[in-house]
């Protein structure tokens, strides 16, 4: 590796951080202030504050945020060395387009590595421990509860419960139905329910369990206590969409393969976040050879007119991204198109911007 690469690898990547740095003090700041009057009301600890909350509330942000940075921090500091010539410089010594954007891909696969990492383990990780900080201090106690829930929880098992309570893992009138095929073969109904977390046990007060036989008679058991092999987990009731981030890579196959089982509905939007986490790291490759393309030219309107043109790009790559992803959390398109869909649609527009850029 020559010194120009490792300069420019260097400088870029210190740009990089540098903006997203500042974006997330900032996005930190404006949380802080709306955020305040609970943290005070419920008494959180400056200590978990800080070092739970916010320090796990970061990596999201930069995450989120940093397909926009990339391609601005990439704008900007191309755009400084075209308007002290530099950039001519190189393509005059007989360095050709292809040569200079070498360093910027080496850049390039230790933000996407870098993304990946985020999007897969870190975030993960981390989320878990944001989101018991948010149950205990920022959560409405009554929003652990739920009545009239009704669920599949296996192809041939259907159960319904009128009342649960995740804080305390207790409920009243649980109703389970087996079938074999289209043919119910048992149910049982329980008044009160609880959850034993550590045995992952359900327990059932004073129910009945009803056996119905292929001849048409039924054998009915009444029972004051009965500890079942229900396997289920009653925080699937209170699973929110944006939960799905707290899930690694494992853990979201797992969960994926459970909902399949169960026939859930939210299938699709799982898979459209297992195959977002392996195509979005991709679209930093697209977005600097854009940008390079874009602010290599020296223009007499300098660094403004690139991140001008930038700022036009980015807007449609970002309405495009939020669009195909829609489109595959709602079944429209095959998951895996639509988040892939972004990369195959703005791949030939770095080309065409690489095609006619200055040589």
């Amino acid at each position: 590796m020559k010194l120009l690469d490792k300069f420019i690898i260097k400088k870029l990547l210190i740009t990089f951080l540098v903006t997203i740095s500042l974006f997330t003090l900032i996005i930190i700041i404006f949380d802080v202030a709306e955020k305040l009057d609970e943290f005070m009301e419920n008494s959180a600890p400056v200590k978990s504050i800080l070092g739970i909350y916010y320090a796990n509330f970061i990596p999201t942000i930069i995450n989120t945020f940093s397909p926009i940075f990339i391609f601005i921090s990439t704008i900007y500091f191309t755009s400084r060395l075209a308007s002290r010539s530099e950039f001519i410089s190189f393509l005059a010594g007989g360095m050709s387009l292809k040569r200079i954007l070498k360093p910027y891909m080496i850049a390039g696969a230790i933000i996407a590595m870098f993304s990946y990492l985020l999007n897969a383990w870190i975030i993960p990780a981390g989320d878990k421990k944001r989101v018991q900080f948010q149950d205990q201090y920022l959560t409405d106690y009554w929003s652990k509860a739920r009545g009239l829930i009704f669920s599949q929880i296996r192809p041939d098992v259907v159960l319904y419960m009128e009342y649960f309570n995740n804080n305390d893992s207790t409920g009243v009138g649980m109703y389970i139905q087996q079938y074999n095929g289209t043919d119910l073969t048992s149910t049982l109904f329980g008044r009160f329910i609880s959850f034993n977390r550590d045995k992952q046990v359900w327990r059932l007060e004073n129910g009945t369990h009803r056996i119905f036989k292929p001849n048409g008679d039924h054998q009915v058991n009444d029972f004051s206590t009965l500890d079942t092999n229900i396997v289920f987990n009653p925080s699937r009731f209170f699973f929110r969409n944006e939960d799905v981030q707290s899930f690694n890579q494992k853990e979201l196959d797992y969960f994926i393969a459970n909902e399949k089982k169960r026939g859930s509905p939210i299938i699709n939007f799982l898979e459209t976040e297992k195959h977002r986490r392996w195509a979005s790291p991709f679209s930093t490759f697209i977005l600097m050879i854009i940008g390079v393309s874009v602010a290599g030219r020296k223009s007499r309107g300098g660094v403004g007119y690139s991140m001008a043109v930038g700022i036009f790009v980015i807007i449609f790559f970002l309405f495009f991204s939020k669009y195909f992803i829609s489109m595959g959390q709602a079944g429209v398109m095959e998951p895996w198109l639509s988040a892939w869909s972004l990369n195959f649609l703005f791949t030939p527009v770095a080309w065409l911007f690489y095609r006619f850029a200055q040589k």
